[in-house]
Order: C-alpha cells, then sequence, then structure tokens
C-alpha cells in the first residue's frame, strides 16, 4: 500500500473508468477484437490499482464476493454455454442464438451462447487475477 492522497482520490475514478471499458471490451468482443480475456484483463488492472493504493483488505471489502467464487462461477457459465448447444443436437460448443424481441418486424436483439461464454471467460479471469494479486499484496 502506498500513503498518495493523490494516488487514492485517482483510483476512485480510475477504477471506474477501467470497469467501464472492460465491460465496453467485453461486448464489442465478438465482432471486433475484445471479448472475455482482455476485458477480464482490464477490469482486474483497476482493482489492482486500487489494491495499490488503498491495500488487500479494503479491496476484499469493495469486492461484494471473495474473486476465488467470482473465478468459480465464470468456469461455471463459461461451460454450461458449451453444453447448452448439446440439447440443441449441435456439436459441445456450437453457438446458439436467441431473439429478444419481434423478429418479424426487425425490432429484435440477437443473443448468442458465444456471449454467453466470453462473460464467463472474462469473470474466470477477473476472479483469477485479483486472486493471485490479492494474495501477493498480502504476503508484502
Amino acid at each position: 500500500m502506498i500513503d498518495s492522497i493523490i494516488l487514492k482520490a485517482a483510483t476512485r475514478l480510475l477504477t471506474a473508468l477501467l470497469l467501464l471499458f472492460s465491460v465496453y471490451m467485453l461486448l464489442r468482443g465478438h465482432n471486433l477484437p475484445g471479448g472475455g480475456f482482455i476485458g477480464g484483463l482490464i477490469g482486474a488492472t483497476g482493482f489492482v490499482l486500487y489494491a495499490i493504493a488503498v491495500g488487500a483488505d479494503a479491496t476484499r471489502a469493495a469486492l461484494y464476493f471473495p474473486p476465488q467464487n467470482v473465478a468459480m462461477v465464470g468456469l461455471g457459465t463459461a461451460l454450461a454455454s458449451g453444453v447448452y448447444a448439446v440439447f440443441f443436437n449441435d456439436a459441445f460448443f456450437t453457438g446458439q442464438w436467441w431473439f429478444i424481441g419481434d423478429r418479424e418486424s426487425g425490432d429484435y436483439i440477437p443473443i448468442s451462447s458465444v456471449l454467453v461464454f466470453d462473460i464467463g471467460v472474462y469473470l474466470v479471469v477477473f476472479g483469477s487475477i485479483l486472486t493471485l494479486v490479492l494474495a501477493l499484496e498480502e504476503e508484502v
């Protein structure tokens, strides 16, 4: 932990911006560069910066769930997105699509199982990186 008023004040803003940017990278990753892995890294970077500024205990308090649990939920989500295709007699991890809204009028939002997989990867990377960094931060 670094005892700097400037770093502590700037970290709150930077953490929020990094989390927002990480969600943007997650959502644009299906059709453009980005996705769950880079989004998870960017999101974890915000909390790593927060841990450097205020310490590991305050960072664990700021997180609603323990990072290990976040990683496990992400792993289950990624696995579930692959298993979902089997129920439609498709191969494991074959992309499935849901259409929310009225398809006949063209007023709908397409959501794929690939996005669910990316969300799972995001959570795995986010939780894993934070678990490692917070464990190292507590040792120092």
